[in-house]
């Protein structure tokens, strides 16, 4: 099982420039950094992690920027979105940045993706709420056209654009892995209709948080659909970092466990790191 961390960086939290060698000097496999554009002064949908929104969400940096600052001080550290809102970016653009951080960084981006749920925010950007799943998946369609062949073009209900040339391609062929944000059911099955995996939120959701019945909704869901259950990995978001809860994880067959880190100094986020590197020792 892999070990990473989330992350909202911060002008006030760890530099994002020694965060980076501090994961990969415990051996952590990857970073995943959230996004939200703007928080809309006047806001009536509800976060889903509780009453009040943190502070962190107004203050967050560019998810690609921040990565690539990243990217120039690593050399094996994978450097993922967690996610990236997708509904709230124009396609063509972002794939240009997704290729260009997977080319600088030698093919190190893991593309995390979703809808968001924000609707607010989502309509500043002229995205209809009501519509943005199918919005989100047109969107990561039309990229994986871009990616994949020179003269891509896209044609749907809501993305929709004639033969273009866009270089560099990315350096992961035939793309960066695709990992679709959202809770069960939605979230896994655009997973396994477009992703190569899904990350869900541990204890967010109806069910609450049990690795082996999210091990077991993906198999059914990738049965269903025709895929090989190994094609779509399962991250787990705001893993618990206990030892007997990361055991459980590795022992369902879940392929990332990620911990969340606060938007703080290096005097809170170190030791959190050394606690999250001794709860997954040996496994």
């Amino acid at each position: 099982m892999h070990f990473g961390v989330c992350f909202f960086p911060t002008a006030y939290a760890i530099s994002p420039l020694e965060l980076g060698p501090a994961l990969e000097e415990r051996g952590f496999e990857s970073v995943w950094l959230a996004e939200h554009s703007h928080i809309p002064a006047s806001r009536t949908s509800p976060w889903p992690g509780g009453p009040d929104l943190p502070q962190m969400y107004y203050d967050t940096l560019d998810p690609f920027v921040t990565l690539g600052a990243m990217a120039a001080t690593t050399t094996t550290l994978r450097l993922g979105t967690g996610i990236t809102l997708v509904v709230q970016r124009d396609p063509i653009h972002t794939a240009k940045e997704v290729a260009s951080l997977d080319v600088l960084s030698g093919g190190r981006v893991l593309f995390g993706v979703g809808a968001g749920w924000n609707l607010e925010e989502m309509a500043n950007h002229g995205t209809d709420p009501s519509r943005r799943f199918g919005l989100l998946r047109e969107r990561v369609e039309a990229m994986q056209a871009i990616w994949a062949a020179d003269g891509a073009e896209y044609h749907g209900d809501q993305v929709d654009f004639a033969p273009i040339h866009q270089n560099p391609k990315p350096v992961q062929s035939p793309h960066p892995p695709i990992h679709v944000g959202g809770v069960f059911p939605g979230g896994l099955e655009r997973a396994v209709r477009y992703g190569d995996g899904w990350i869900p939120i541990a204890g967010r959701g109806d069910d609450g948080f049990d690795p082996a019945t999210v091990v077991a909704q993906r198999d059914e869901a990738c049965e269903r659909a025709g895929r090989d259950p190994a094609e779509v990995e399962l991250s787990i978001y705001y893993a618990p970092p206990e030892r007997a809860a990361v055991e459980a994880m590795a022992e369902a067959g879940i392929d990332r466990a990620l911990f969340g880190l606060p938007s703080a100094g290096a005097d809170v986020v170190l030791p959190l790191l050394d606690d999250f590197t001794e709860a997954a020792k040996g496994l």
